[in-house]
């Protein structure tokens, strides 16, 4: 199924009407009323990549549709879209059920997104075997096995950066090989910590932030909201590791230096410190080079992707000036080509 995205389809409006169509998955519907005490619905459709919102209108002949029509269907919508002063609007709607194949191929993504989040699986898997402390690799290797289809389908965030349906194995790969890279620049760094830390750092999120088995919406978890990924992330680390030791590996593993509990605490540092300040949601700062590294890793990948995004779906203000986007704190400029190019 060759269809055009929700980015591509938003990248491509003005304010003069265009008809083209999508395909999505109906993720959220609202009750409003304006302030005239007029109803309608505002209702958000979602693929792998990018969402969107719009409003219907009581009088809209879609009103009653949308209304009954179940949370979680996936329909093509065709329509006139346009952006306005009071966001995008949508005339001459209709709506399609997909056929099952149809629906597998939404949900699966577009044959790059697959192939790039196949890869960042199998750099994570590669990464990972290249750990020499039996005991940070066992750790590692025991997530990966019990976690994969959970971890694979969790977003890295709901909105900043990897905001999608298998966002999580993207942004981790990244980090662990910004992190692997800072330890070839700094060989005094403890490689098998960091990229142990760069694996677990954010794994919380597939509480706080996962998707449905055969959804495109992320809904928010009552464990997710109270916690917050960085003490899940913690929880998550304590339980394995003491579902690992068992007495047959505490007595193998008995002289190893440095000793398993002084590993088990500098792990958790890394991902109680990963955010880097108390303010940003740290509870505590990075204490080690390890921890500092970590936290650098992580906000490089973050800031690369919003710039990526930027570029990707910003309004231009020139030829070479975008709009700002959240949390940017400035307009993004173009690039600068590499030389030849």
């Amino acid at each position: 199924m060759n269809y055009q995205s929700i980015t591509e389809l938003t990248r491509s409006l003005g304010k003069e009407s265009t008809h083209g169509s999508i395909c999505a998955q109906y993720t959220q519907r609202t009750d409003k009323m304006t302030r005239q005490g007029r109803p309608y619905l505002e209702v958000c459709f979602a693929d792998t990549q990018d969402s969107l919102s719009f409003k219907v209108w009581d009088n809209s002949p879609r009103h009653a549709e949308l209304l009954s029509l179940p949370l979680g269907s996936c329909v093509e919508l065709t329509a006139d879209w346009r952006n306005s002063d009071y966001g995008l609007e949508v005339s001459e709607l209709s709506l399609r059920p997909l056929n099952p194949d149809e629906v597998a191929v939404l949900l699966a993504g577009s044959p790059e997104l697959r192939e790039r989040q196949q890869q960042a699986w199998e750099r994570i898997g590669e990464l990972v075997a290249s750990i020499r402390d039996p005991r940070l690799a066992t750790l590692c290797r025991e997530f990966l096995s019990r976690n994969e289809a959970r971890f694979r389908r969790a977003a890295a965030a709901r909105n900043v950066h990897h905001a999608r349906r298998g966002g999580l194995v993207e942004h981790t790969a990244a980090v662990m090989r910004l992190g692997a890279s800072l330890c070839d620049c700094y060989p005094e760094l403890n490689r098998d910590l960091v990229l142990a830390g760069a694996l677990f750092h954010d794994s919380g999120k597939m509480w706080e932030n996962n998707y449905e088995e055969q959804g495109l919406n992320s809904p928010y978890s009552t464990v997710g909201e109270l916690m917050g990924h960085i003490t899940l992330s913690i929880e998550l680390v304590n339980k394995l590791w003491n579902g690992m030791m068992t007495p047959e590996r505490r007595e193998e593993w008995k002289d190893l230096h440095p000793a398993s509990e002084q590993v088990r605490l500098h792990l958790l540092h890394l991902i109680a410190a990963h955010h880097g300040t108390l303010e940003f949601g740290s509870p505590v700062v990075p204490k080690t080079p390890e921890a500092f590294a970590l936290h650098a890793a992580d906000d490089t990948d973050a800031k690369l992707e919003i710039f990526r995004n930027a570029y990707a779906t910003a309004p231009a203000l020139s030829e070479q000036v975008l709009q700002r986007r959240f949390p940017m704190e400035g307009n993004p400029v173009l690039p600068l080509p590499p030389f030849g190019a």
